[in-house]
C-alpha cells in the first residue's frame, strides 16, 4: 500500500470521525462527568448505597467513553502529522496506526448505538412459558440457561437470580434474573418478546413434533425512577413461602413477596433476597422499572394513563423462531438475521441477532 492509499484511508477515517463527532457530543459528556464527579465528592455520597452504586457505574462508563473518544482524536491527529512528513520510511508505521484507529472507530461506532436513556443500566430479565405445557416450561428453562451463558461466557457480565418457580415435571413456570455489565440493557432490550421453539418433544411417548412458546421481558434496572407517582393503594402485596426445585424448601419463613399493580395487572415476584422486607423493596423497584418501560412503549406520560388491556398485546407474533426439526435454524422475524448452528445459539451465541437488531434500530 502506497502513501496515496494511506492518505485516502486516513481521509475516510476523518470523514467517519466527523460524522460521529456531532452525535457523540463531547462537551455535553464532559459536563455530565463533571456533575457526577461533584456528586461522588460529597461527604454523604455513600449513605444511599443504591444511588451511589448507580452514580459510580454511570461515572465509570462515561469516563471510559470519553477516554476512548479522546484517544481516537489524538491518534488521528498524530497520523495526520506523520502524513505531512510524507516520508516513505513512515509508511509501515502509518499503516499500522491506521489499522488500529480503524478498529477503535468501529468499536466506538457500535457503542454509539447505545444512546438510549437507560441503555447503560443493568437489566432485569424475566421469562415465562406460554402455550405448550411441559414443553413450554422446559423451553423457558432453556432460554434462561441461554441468557446466563451469554452474560457470563460472551460478555463477561454477572447475573443474579431474583426468583425462580419450577415446574412439577420439568422446566420453570417463571424466572427473573438481574444481569449487570456494560450496556447490559442496551444489548438485552433486543430480546423482549415471544420466542418460539419447534422440536421433537422429549415429554411424550410418541416423540412428536411440538411447538412451544415463551415470553422474554427485559426492563432496565432503574435505581432512581423518573416517576414516583406509584400509588400504594394500587398495589397488592402477597407473602408466601419460597420453594426450590422438586418442592424442597429454600426458606423456613414466609419471606417471598409478590406485588401486583392492580390497574395494569403487572406482577413481580421476588424470593431470593435475605428478608421479606428486602424482597418487597426489590419487587417494588422492579415494578417501577416495568411500569416505566410500559409508559415508554405506549408513549404514556404517567402510570395513571396505563390500564390492563394494553398489556395483552405482548403475546403477539414471535420475534424469533428456533427450529430443531425437521431442520436446524434460528431466524429473527424483525431483522431476518438467521443462524444454522442452533446449539451455539442456545449456548449463548446471541451477538449476531443483537447486532442485527441494533443496526436496524439505528439505521
Amino acid at each position: 500500500m502506497g502513501m496515496k492509499d494511506l492518505e485516502k484511508q486516513y481521509q475516510n477515517l476523518q470523514k467517519l470521525y466527523s460524522a460521529l463527532n456531532a452525535q457523540f457530543n463531547l462537551d455535553e459528556k464532559q459536563l455530565q462527568l463533571k456533575s457526577l464527579d461533584e456528586q461522588m465528592s460529597e461527604d454523604n455520597f455513600w449513605q444511599d448505597s443504591a444511588k451511589a452504586g448507580d452514580v459510580s457505574r454511570r461515572h465509570g462508563q462515561l469516563k471510559q467513553s470519553i477516554d476512548e473518544w479522546l484517544g481516537l482524536r489524538g491518534g488521528l491527529s498524530e497520523v495526520g502529522e506523520f502524513l505531512d512528513l510524507a516520508g516513505d520510511d513512515l509508511e509501515d508505521e502509518i499503516s499500522r496506526r491506521l489499522e488500529v484507529l480503524g478498529q477503535e472507530i468501529e468499536v466506538i461506532n457500535k457503542n454509539m448505538r447505545f444512546s438510549g436513556e437507560h441503555d447503560g443500566n443493568s437489566a432485569i430479565l424475566t421469562i415465562q412459558p406460554g402455550a405448550g405445557g411441559v414443553d413450554a416450561q422446559d423451553w423457558a428453562e432453556m432460554l434462561l440457561r441461554m441468557y446466563c451463558r451469554w452474560a457470563t461466557g460472551r460478555k463477561d457480565m454477572k447475573y443474579r437470580e431474583l426468583e425462580t418457580s419450577f415446574g412439577e415435571e420439568a422446566g420453570i413456570k417463571s424466572a427473573s434474573i438481574r444481569i449487570e455489565g456494560v450496556n447490559a440493557y442496551g444489548w438485552l432490550k433486543s430480546e423482549s418478546g415471544v420466542h418460539r421453539l419447534v422440536r421433537l418433544s422429549p415429554f411424550n411417548s410418541g416423540n412428536t413434533r411440538e411447538t412451544s412458546f415463551a415470553m422474554v421481558e427485559v426492563v432496565p434496572d432503574i435505581d432512581s425512577p423518573e416517576f414516583e407517582d406509584l400509588d400504594m393503594s394500587d398495589i397488592r402485596v402477597d407473602v408466601y413461602r419460597s420453594g426450590g426445585k422438586g418442592g424442597q424448601s429454600v426458606n423456613t419463613t414466609d419471606s417471598a413477596v409478590r406485588v401486583t399493580h392492580l390497574p395494569t395487572g403487572v406482577v413481580v415476584a421476588i424470593q431470593n433476597e435475605r428478608s421479606q422486607q428486602q424482597n418487597k423493596e426489590t419487587a417494588l423497584k422492579i415494578l417501577r422499572s416495568k411500569l416505566w418501560k410500559i409508559t415508554q412503549d405506549l408513549h404514556a406520560k404517567k402510570i395513571a394513563d396505563l390500564s390492563g388491556p394494553h398489556l395483552q398485546a405482548a403475546w403477539g407474533s414471535q420475534i424469533r423462531n428456533y427450529v430443531l426439526h425437521p431442520y436446524t435454524l434460528v431466524k429473527d422475524t424483525r431483522s431476518a438475521h438467521q443462524e444454522s448452528n442452533i446449539q451455539a445459539v442456545l449456548d449463548g451465541s446471541l451477538d449476531g441477532f443483537m447486532d442485527a437488531y441494533l443496526d436496524m434500530q439505528s439505521a
